[in-house]
């Protein structure tokens, strides 16, 4: 054994071992969460597929041309030049070594496309550089850490080049040289300088050394540095949410062993959501579309994820030691309360993140532990809190008049007519708000157009509980929820359909951890079913050009687009015009995550911004499918003094004057 081949295996073992460590510590932190993991076992042959698409087949990381094409070929090329940084140490402890024993002729062609793609790879890194540091991104950022995996990425491509260019021109220069389609420019770039055979053979051999102690290096550093992403992002992809829909996790109360609600430490949350903090490529896909970022707020999901990951480091040792009781805090100087108070829950940063991430889940347990554990909420909210629990409705409304709005419409309830094809489920905005009452006529009128048997609640029905529950008071959404899936099981409810996308949205996926298992339709869905079979004929012309505005918890939540769109160009002489941010990349009005219920008071309105954009279209009509989104365009309209010029209509609205 020479001294060369003794001393690489003492920095081998050591940069090995180390690493070994390292990632042994990041594993221990995992198990040593104590936060109920959903469960994401199921649909295995669907989850390897998925897998094989988005990780393999970069089909997420995609989604941004430039960036991910630059991605994919370092991604794949890595695999591919693994190969041979194998074949460099397996040489190094046992010299005559080598892949050619798979053929000369695949061996060859292996050879060039190594040689190949390390020049695309290097070709890649100048092309991210360019992006980091001359374009510059805003959710990108500026990143120490990712600029020293670059220039370890681009140094590790560089070292193989010029290692293969100096062995093309020494004495072990093999019969295959030429398969190195890149090197061999190299490597005439080197004969130029006249060295003899051998002093090229040394240079070469240097440089092979140079590679490979840039491979344990970087080995070594992996663990502490965004490109752990490259480790963790496999799994998390793998136990990701399959469907779009997706409903917030539930807390057993009846479990007295039970001591801690939400999230005060980062040790209450879960393994899985830490996984998702180690994935995370820090590339700011979910800033760029964040609202409260882009309206000056202080949330970041990107900075969040990352603040998390840091309070997670920091504590390491408490955790490790089983000291739970010395861990800080997860609201710090990074994760404030104006940080998780800002969302609103409108998941475009899951919807965009390449390694989905769920950063709402993280924000609604840190709520919870301030709402129930800590009593600490903005102000107004524990007015919104006790009008739910007297009144079952967020407002100062009585619940005998809940029914009232439909006197004169001749609208039965389920008391006196249980038979019935259909629950209308009408929600605390149509029961109380005048205009929200209207859209609740319209879509009565279409109904009965139609000739569907339906029947509302009346004043048996209660709020869902949803803004309790995106606030962050489990409890009193569970009551409501238990409440309401009593009265529906009790009348035999099969079908519900609502206007309103939060209704649609908790009773369609989250009543069903309750025992409340239904079929939920929001109306956009119902209308346009009833259009296609020809029960309702849109055949009144509206001369107007119609925006659509995408409510969040109808199209990140539910991934229902096309349906209110269809309703819409099912309308003669209508014509349909998007706004600059539409389907997936939506701009939300404000509202979700229960702020319709909290005073906006940092940076720029978000329902403003969502209205300028929508005047920006120069329609007539900006159309909406939920009411929370009709108020908060509607005030955005009437802030910019266009109330005489533009109208914001729901699609039942547009269709009752169509028919």
């Amino acid at each position: 054994m020479t001294w060369q081949t003794f001393l690489f295996l003492i920095v081998a073992g050591a940069a090995f071992g180390y690493s070994v460590y390292r990632f042994s510590l990041l594993f221990k932190l995992l198990k040593a969460q104590q936060g109920k993991a959903p469960v994401r076992w199921n649909e295995i042959p669907t989850r390897v597929i998925d897998s094989v698409i988005h990780v393999l087949g970069q089909k997420a990381v995609l989604q941004k041309k430039y960036i991910g094409t630059l991605h994919t070929i370092i991604f794949w090329g890595f695999i591919i030049i693994t190969v041979g940084t194998l074949e460099q140490f397996a040489s190094t402890l046992y010299q005559p070594f080598n892949f050619s024993f798979i053929g000369e002729g695949p061996y060859f062609y292996l050879l060039w496309i190594q040689d190949l793609f390390t020049f695309l790879i290097l070709f890649a890194v100048a092309g991210a550089f360019y992006r980091r540091l001359v374009v510059r991104p805003e959710g990108l950022g500026q990143s120490r850490d990712a600029n020293i995996v670059l220039t370890f990425t681009g140094s590790l491509m560089i070292s193989i080049l010029v290692m293969n260019g100096f062995h093309i021109l020494s004495p072990i220069a093999a019969s295959h040289a030429d398969a190195f389609v890149v090197s061999k420019h190299v490597a005439s770039w080197f004969a130029a300088l006249g060295f003899s055979p051998e002093t090229n053979e040394n240079l070469g051999t240097f440089f092979k050394w140079v590679h490979m102690l840039l491979v344990m290096g970087f080995a070594a550093y992996i663990p502490h540095s965004k490109h752990l992403h490259i480790i963790a992002a496999g799994p998390n992809t793998f136990l990701r949410q399959l469907t779009r829909e997706k409903g917030m996790r539930p807390i057993n109360f009846e479990d007295e062993s039970l001591t801690q609600y939400g999230a005060a430490k980062i040790t209450d949350m879960s393994w899985k959501d830490s996984l998702d903090l180690y994935s995370c490529t820090e590339c700011g896909r979910c800033q760029d579309l964040c609202p409260a970022w882009n309206t000056q707020k202080p949330l970041s999901p990107k900075l969040l994820v990352l603040g998390l990951k840091e309070n997670l480091y920091r504590n390491k040792e408490a955790i490790l030691a089983g000291k739970i009781d010395e861990v800080s805090p997860v609201i710090d100087e990074n994760t404030t309360q104006d940080v998780i108070w800002a969302c609103t829950s409108c998941r475009a940063c899951e919807v965009a993140c390449p390694v989905f991430i769920e950063q709402t889940d993280k924000i609604y347990d840190i709520r919870r532990n301030l709402v129930m554990m800590e009593s600490s909420m903005p102000d107004g909210v524990q007015a919104v809190f006790k009008n739910m629990e007297t009144n079952a409705t967020p407002w100062a409304f009585s619940s005998a008049d809940r029914g009232k709005w439909a006197e004169d419409l001749s609208v039965p309830t389920m008391a006196e007519t249980p038979q019935i094809d259909l629950l209308l489920w009408v929600g605390c905005a149509g029961s109380y708000d005048d205009r929200n009452k209207k859209v609740l006529r319209s879509f009565v009128n279409i109904l009965k157009k139609a000739g569907v048997r339906f029947a509302i609640l009346g004043n048996e029905e209660q709020c869902t509980g949803d803004p309790a529950r995106r606030i962050g008071n489990e409890y009193l959404y569970q009551t409501l929820a238990k409440a309401n899936i009593e009265t529906l099981n009790r009348y035999n409810v099969k079908k519900v359909v609502t206007a309103c996308p939060h209704c649609f949205n908790t009773i369609k996926n989250e009543y069903k951890d309750f025992g409340g298992d239904y079929e939920v339709f929001h109306h956009s869905q119902f209308i346009a079913q009833l259009i296609r079979d020809g029960k309702v004929k849109p055949s009144k012309g509206v001369d107007e050009t119609i925006t659509f505005h995408d409510s969040c918890y109808l199209g990140r939540w539910n991934n229902v687009y096309e349906q209110p769109r269809a309703v819409i160009e099912s309308i003669p002489s209508a014509r349909l015009v998007e706004m600059k941010q539409h389907h997936d990349s939506a701009l939300c009005c404000g509202a979700g995550g229960g702020r319709m219920f909290m005073e906006e008071t940092i940076g720029k309105r978000i329902n403003i911004a969502r209205t300028e954009q929508a005047l920006d279209t120069k329609a007539g009509v900006i159309a909406s499918s939920c009411p929370f989104c009709m108020t908060m365009m509607t005030d955005g309209v009437k802030s910019k003094e266009m109330l005489d010029k533009v109208k914001v209509l729901d699609i039942a609205e547009l269709i009752d004057q169509a028919t």
